[in-house]
C-alpha cells in the first residue's frame, strides 16, 4: 500500500474503471497527446500558443521528449512491492510524492480561477505547489486556500532589489518552504508562435498579481520610476486599453482608467520584471535577505552546477523552461546524470521541462533527481475542469508512478537507482 491510503494507485485504477463502467468518465484525457488537444479545443488561439509554444523551432521541446525515451526501464521481478512507499526527503521536509507542481504564469489563460484551482488540488493531494512570480492571483489570496500543504515561490530577479526583498518577505509569511530563483528568463526567448500572434498577455495586465499586490511595487508606480512613452491609437490599442483596465484589481472601470494604474502597473512590469545585468555574485545580498533555503532553476552546464555548491547554494533545479527559451538547448534529462555526480547528493535536485508520465518520473529518479516537477499536463487539466481538471492530472501522475515503481521492482523511492534503466 502506498504511504497514505487515499493516495493507493490501484484504489484510483479501480475507481476509474467502476466509474467507467457506471458511465461516467475522467474529466480530463489520460493519455497526454489527447490531453493537450482536447484542451486545444477549449483554449483561444492565443492562450493555447502561449501555453504550448517553445522558443524559436521548438527543438528543446523535442529534444526533451528526445532524451527521457532514450532511457529504457528494466523491470526486475520477485521482489516484495506489496507496500510502495512514494515519500521523499527534501530540504528537511518529508514529501508523500516526488512530485512538485512547476511554477506557470497567467494561468488565467486557461480557466479563471488560475492559481487558486491549482493550490486547491495541491492542498487536496499534499503535492508541493510553487507559486508562479507571474501568477493571476497574489501568494496570499493562493496560500490561503492550501492550509497547511507545501508551497514554494518562484522568484524573478527583478531590476528593483526592494522588490525583490519584498515579494520574498511576502513569501515568507506565506509559509513558503524555499525560494526557487528562475536564471533562465534574463529576457523573454523567441517564442514564434506568440510573435506570430502579436500577442503577450502581460501588455493586458494578465499575470502580474503579485506586483499590483505588492506595497513596494505600489511606491515605484507612484514615484513613476519608469517613464511614459507616447502609444500610436487605433483601434486595436483602445481594446487593448480596455482589458488592460478590466485586469486591474479593484472595481469601477472609470475610477481605475482616470487613476492611471492599469498602464502604469503595466510600464513598470515591462521595465522592471527582470534583470540580464545578474551575476553569482549577486547571490550573495539574495542569501542575506531570507533564511530560506534558495533553488537556483535553470541549471543546466556542469560548471553551473558546481557554482551553484561553490555559492552555498541549497538546491538545483534542472530546467530549459520546458523548451520556451533557448531553441536547440540541450534537454533536462540529459544532463541530470553528469549533475548528479557532481551533486553527489550534497543538495537535492529538482527537475521539469517534457515529463509526460509517471515513467517519466521513475527514470528522473534513477538517473539521480530526488524530485521532479510538472509543468504543461496540469495547466490543460486546468482548462478543462479547473480545480477538479488538475486533481485528476496529479492522481494520474501520482498513480502512474507508483505502480511504475512496483512493477519495476521498487518498493521504495530509494530502491531507484541507475541500475534500474539502461541505454541498451
Amino acid at each position: 500500500m502506498n504511504s497514505s491510503q487515499s493516495l493507493s494507485a490501484l484504489d484510483w485504477q479501480r475507481q476509474i474503471y467502476l466509474n467507467g463502467f457506471a458511465g461516467i468518465n475522467q474529466t480530463v484525457k489520460i493519455n497526454y497527446e489527447a490531453l493537450e488537444s482536447a484542451a486545444r479545443e477549449k483554449l483561444s488561439r492565443k492562450s493555447y500558443a502561449y501555453i504550448a509554444g517553445g522558443a524559436g523551432m521548438e527543438s528543446t521541446m523535442r529534444n526533451n521528449r528526445i532524451a527521457l525515451e532514450a532511457c529504457k526501464i528494466v523491470p526486475r521481478m520477485l521482489r516484495n512491492v506489496e507496500n510502495r512507499d512514494t515519500r521523499i526527503h527534501l530540504l528537511g521536509h518529508t514529501f508523500n510524492t516526488p512530485l512538485f507542481i512547476s511554477p506557470i504564469g497567467v494561468l488565467e489563460m486557461a480557466h479563471a480561477d488560475a492559481d487558486l484551482a491549482v493550490a486547491r488540488a495541491a492542498s487536496t493531494l499534499n503535492i508541493p505547489y510553487i507559486f508562479s512570480n507571474q501568477a493571476s492571483y497574489p501568494m496570499e489570496e493562493t496560500a490561503e486556500v492550501m492550509g497547511d500543504s507545501p508551497r514554494f515561490f518562484q522568484l524573478y530577479w527583478s531590476k528593483s532589489r526592494e522588490l525583490v526583498t519584498s515579494l520574498i518577505k511576502r513569501a515568507e509569511k506565506c509559509g513558503c518552504l524555499g525560494i526557487i530563483v528562475t536564471l533562465d528568463t534574463t529576457m523573454l526567448g523567441w517564442r514564434i508562435r506568440d510573435l506570430d500572434l502579436a500577442s503577450l498577455p502581460f501588455l493586458e495586465g494578465k499575470g502580474i498579481a503579485q506586483y499590483t499586490s505588492d506595497p513596494v511595487f505600489q511606491q515605484l508606480m507612484a514615484q513613476n520610476i519608469i517613464p511614459s512613452t507616447k502609444q500610436r491609437i487605433s483601434l486595436k490599442t483602445i481594446q487593448g486599453l480596455i482589458k488592460m483596465v478590466n485586469n486591474y484589481p479593484g472595481s469601477g472601470f472609470l475610477k481605475k482608467l482616470k487613476s492611471g494604474k492599469p498602464m502604469s502597473a503595466i510600464r513598470h512590469f515591462t521595465g522592471l520584471y527582470s534583470n540580464a545585468a545578474t551575476t553569482w555574485e549577486d547571490l550573495a545580498w539574495l542569501r542575506q535577505q531570507t533564511s530560506l533555503p534558495i533553488i537556483l532553476k535553470g541549471i543546466l552546464a556542469a560548471d553551473d552546477a558546481r557554482k551553484t555548491l561553490d555559492y552555498g547554494m541549497d538546491g538545483i533545479f534542472i530546467s530549459n523552461h520546458g523548451g520556451r527559451q533557448v531553441d536547440g538547448s540541450v534537454s533536462s534529462f540529459e544532463v541530470l546524470p553528469t549533475i548528479a555526480k557532481i551533486v553527489k547528493g550534497k543538495i537535492p535536485i529538482i527537475i521539469d521541462s517534457g515529463i509526460r508520465s509517471g515513467a517519466d518520473v521513475f527514470k528522473a529518479l534513477a538517473m539521480g533527481a530526488t524530485a521532479v516537477s510538472i509543468g504543461r499536463p496540469y495547466v490543460y487539466g486546468l482548462a478543462l475542469g479547473g480545480e477538479r481538471g488538475v486533481y485528476e492530472v496529479l492522481r494520474n501522475f501520482m498513480s502512474d508512478f507508483e505502480l511504475t515503481m512496483g512493477l519495476s521492482g521498487c518498493a521504495t523511492v530509494a530502491e531507484i537507482t541507475s541500475d534500474c534503466v539502461t541505454y541498451a
